[in-house]
């Protein structure tokens, strides 16, 4: 890998659009770093340090500058079950394992392999994890627990709502349902009519009214509980968590480093596709992540991934080096030091509707009509996908899904559809072929072409065929010397690989190029 280099990544002449954009990327991040915090089940004070560890640290050490890391969605639904399985007092030694693993992965220069997963399994993995997130955080948001997996979420949404509209033995789930509603359609009518002003993300001005009204009508409501210090949250791993380290637990580990690498990667590519200024060092970025994810473990916070909202606020407003994303994590540390109190005042149920409606938008359905463009093998694969995350976990569902496009792509390569129609006269025949041709097709290809009659006309028909190998070239080759002897003849209809055929200089298999794939 590269060795690290910071000369170009600072400017004088970008420093003010830096600071500006940094503003606006920490108005983003400080809501969502508490809410994903919830929503995984642990303290909001865990999600600030790793937002605070993801701009300053990873900030500087980032192989994508303007990408900004932080607590994300994505991975909220899996700590969760790890805070469940595991306990709180082990989230940090399988963070550390996950850190760790990425580091590996990083020095070894594997950043690229993690993008080399199918789309339709990524949406999917993105549409199951908002379906989950949904289904979780609804129930939070009136003032009320997740009750266990996510269909049992699902299923439990009508009761809920009930909650939520009808007090019941003098409850407050409805006032918190209230600031909930309130803070979703805040949200919605801000994207409607504000967009304008991007510097004011709608998220966070949703929260101060949320705020605002919880605090002026005194709610009897959950609200984020924020320690006087990030240090009485800090929680080192100790010598009794280090003895009780099992296969599971690194398994747990590789999971986490796993599905957030994918992330990381996958939004540093949106990012770049946003911008004209240096491209990723996908090596660099894994390390930095795997180093920053090692930090968070250590204090026990929750991991962090490069996110794509704030990652893609950061360049709307302006951002053009690294320094953005560092200053946003000093923000944040400066907030949480310096304005405790204020935090203390934004009602869980806000937060928990913020992961509602992001939730509710990772479930991309101008997405499914898409894939459906694609074909309906790939749709599908979305489909299985999300629900096998949804029925199961999130890295069965993952697994599931990437087994799924392995079965698609191995069907593709040794499928053949081969049709031969032979005129009533006898005379001329056609032989259409569709798909891939390989040597395990020849048995099918030779069973077809005894069938034409002695003497006949052969025209074969390529123009649908994705590839074939030097195998089946030499099949046609042989056979069309033995029917020429009967007086027969073939013509290969595709003019490029015609020439290619009968100038008998095929050294190896032969594919059909992409920008004649679809010549009429």
């Amino acid at each position: 890998m590269k060795a690290l280099s910071f000369q170009n990544d600072f400017s004088r002449e970008h420093a003010g659009k830096d600071v500006l954009a940094s503003i606006v990327v920490v108005l983003v991040a400080l809501p969502l770093c508490m809410g994903i915090a919830v929503a995984s089940g642990v303290p909001p004070a865990l999600g600030l340090i790793t937002g605070i560890v993801g701009g300053i640290l990873v900030g500087f050490l980032a192989g994508a500058p303007l990408q900004v890391s932080g607590p994300a969605a994505g991975l909220s639904v899996i700590v969760l079950e790890i805070v469940q399985t595991y306990g709180l007092e082990r989230l940090g030694i399988i963070i550390l394992i996950a850190g760790l693993c990425q580091v590996v992965a990083g020095l070894l220069g594997l950043g690229q392999w993690f993008r080399a997963v199918s789309p339709s399994v990524i949406h999917g993995m993105l549409a199951g994890i908002g379906v989950l997130i949904f289904s979780s955080q609804f129930h939070v948001m009136v003032d009320d627990g997740p009750k266990g997996n996510g269909l049992k979420n699902i299923i439990s949404i009508p009761e809920a709502v009930y909650k939520g509209i009808i007090p019941l033995d003098g409850s407050t789930h409805h006032r918190a349902a209230l600031i909930g509603a309130i803070t979703i359609v805040v949200i919605i009518l801000w994207n409607i009519f504000a967009k304008k002003i991007k510097m004011v993300p709608g998220p966070l001005v949703a929260v101060v009214i949320g705020m605002t009204v919880a605090n002026l009508l005194d709610f009897p409501i959950k609200y984020v509980e924020i320690p006087s210090s990030l240090g009485d949250v800090v929680q080192l791993p100790t010598l009794d968590v280090f003895k009780s380290i099992s296969s599971n637990i690194f398994i747990a580990g590789a999971s986490v480093a796993f599905i957030a690498s994918a992330e990381t990667l996958l939004c540093a590519v949106a990012v770049d596709q946003m911008h004209s200024g240096a491209r990723t060092n996908y090596d660099r970025e894994l390390l930095a992540q795997g180093v920053g994810n090692s930090i968070c473990g250590a204090l026990g916070a929750i991991p962090m991934t490069g996110v794509i909202v704030r990652s893609a606020a950061n360049v709307e407003a302006g951002g053009k080096t690294r320094l953005s994303a560092i200053l946003h994590g000093v923000w944040i540390l400066l907030f949480v030091l310096l304005l405790p109190g204020v935090l203390q005042k934004v009602p869980t149920a806000s937060l928990a509707a913020i992961l509602v409606f992001t939730g509710y938008k990772l479930v991309n359905f101008k997405k499914m009509k898409e894939l459906l463009t694609y074909g309906k093998s790939e749709f599908a694969i979305y489909i299985v996908t999300m629900v096998a995350i949804v029925a199961t976990n999130l890295l069965a569902g993952v697994i599931i899904g990437f087994a799924l496009s392995m079965a698609k792509l191995i069907y593709i390569l040794t499928h053949l559809d081969a049709k031969l129609i032979v005129c009533s006269d006898k005379k001329a025949a056609n032989l259409t072929l569709q798909g891939s041709a390989t040597f395990m097709k020849i048995p099918q290809l030779a069973a077809l072409l005894e069938q034409v009659p002695a003497g006949a006309e052969l025209h074969v028909f390529f123009k649908k065929l994705d590839y074939i190998d030097h195998a089946c070239l030499d099949l046609l080759s042989n056979w069309e010397k033995q029917h020429q002897s009967s007086g027969g003849s073939m013509t290969i209809e595709w003019e490029q690989l015609e020439a290619k055929f009968h100038s008998r200089r095929m050294t190896g298999a032969l594919v059909m190029p992409e920008s004649l794939k679809n010549t009429p």
